[in-house]
């Protein structure tokens, strides 16, 4: 079932080590074929070294397990939810990198203070609120996606256009129109956190990058005339 989605999400899940953004088993990515609304995700506790893509499990939109023998990751729910709010996701990862970690645990949104950030995050990466213990007590791991859509409602923001998310006291989770494309965008997270922890140690008082260069990098890019890269 879905052999090629479980390719696709266990190649991603095996980047995230590459990438140095693992450590253990702290990480996940998951895959929706959005055809059958079936998700296919990294199994819980499962070591990289030893993950292959027959460990990978099947689970529905119902968080009911379709296929697989082992138990799927912790953070299943969260996912689930992603995929519900967000038509527009095909892949999400979770990591506890540490430099967006560091800012998740400051419990403060990631600026944009360069083109750098700019060219794929259009403007701060939010920090969503800390669970309140009834949401931490009933359905922990899908509060924490209620959690993520109830920000991005209240900033009215494009999750196409800021595609990841820290969330306080916890860390990053991140997104694209593909498992490859959300692991990518987890790599770019973690490095624009370090350069702005970098930018706050240069300087303690430094402002955010002006809205107008804000505009231009993410719109070269990824605007109606966009002109970065090849056609």
């Amino acid at each position: 079932m879905l052999e090629n989605l479980k390719k696709l999400v266990y190649e991603a899940n095996m980047e995230l080590p590459r990438r140095g953004l693992v450590t253990y088993t702290w990480g996940n990515v998951s895959g929706i074929d959005r055809e059958s609304g079936l998700v296919v995700i990294k199994p819980s506790g499962v070591e990289y070294e030893d993950l292959t893509p027959e460990h990978l499990v099947v689970v529905n939109l119902n968080n009911e397990v379709v296929e697989g023998n082992l138990n799927p990751s912790s953070d299943t729910k969260t996912h689930v939810e992603l995929y519900k709010a967000f038509p527009q996701l095909g892949g999400i990862v979770h990591t506890h990198s540490p430099y967006a970690v560091g800012w998740a645990q400051a419990g403060e949104d990631i600026p944009c203070y360069g083109t750098t950030h700019a060219d794929y995050f259009y403007g701060p990466v939010p920090c969503a609120r800390h669970l309140t213990q009834a949401e931490l007590d009933d359905g922990y791991e899908k509060n924490t996606g209620t959690v993520i859509i109830e920000e991005f409602t209240k900033r009215n923001l494009d999750p196409v256009a800021v595609p990841g998310v820290i969330c306080h006291s916890h860390g990053p989770f991140s997104w694209g129109k593909s498992p490859a494309q959300a692991v990518y965008h987890a790599v770019v997270l973690e490095e624009v956190a370090k350069m702005a922890t970098y930018t706050r140690m240069v300087n303690p008082t430094a402002a955010p990058a002006p809205q107008r260069i804000v505009n231009k990098h993410y719109m070269r890019k990824h605007g109606p005339n966009a002109y970065y890269g090849q056609k």
